[in-house]
C-alpha cells in the first residue's frame, strides 16, 4: 500500500525531579510514512462514551511502530488512543489531539 502522509512518531521516558515527582518528557521524533484516513462512524460514538475524541487513523507498517503514545502530523501533536492491527503487517494508529502540548 502507498502510503500519503508523513508522521513523526514521538518515544516519552519518565525523568524525576530532586524531590521524587515524575515527569514525562519527549524523546527524539522518528519519522515515518503513513496512510492517513479518516475516524469510522461507529468508532467516532463509541469512544464519545469514554471521553476520547478520536480524529484521525493512521495505517503504519507493524515493524515502525514501537509502542509510542504520540505523533505529530502537520505540526500538531497527537495522543495515540488505540491501536488495530489490521493484518500482520499493517497496524491502525487511532488519534485525538493532545491539548496540553509543552513538552
Amino acid at each position: 500500500m502507498r502510503r500519503n502522509s508523513t508522521i513523526f512518531l514521538v518515544p516519552t521516558h519518565i525523568e524525576k525531579d530532586h524531590i521524587g515527582n515524575e515527569k514525562e518528557l519527549f524523546g527524539e521524533p522518528r519519522k515515518i510514512l503513513a496512510d492517513r484516513k479518516s475516524v469510522r462512524q461507529s468508532e467516532f460514538y463509541q469512544a464519545a462514551t469514554t471521553d476520547l475524541k478520536p480524529e484521525m487513523v493512521f495505517t503504519v507498517w507493524a515493524h515502525e511502530y514501537k509502542a509510542e503514545k504520540y505523533l505529530r502530523y502537520q505540526n500538531q501533536l497527537f495522543s495515540i488512543i488505540r491501536t488495530y492491527e489490521k493484518n500482520f503487517r499493517e497496524l491502525e494508529l487511532v488519534c485525538e489531539v493532545k491539548m496540553n502540548d509543552k513538552n
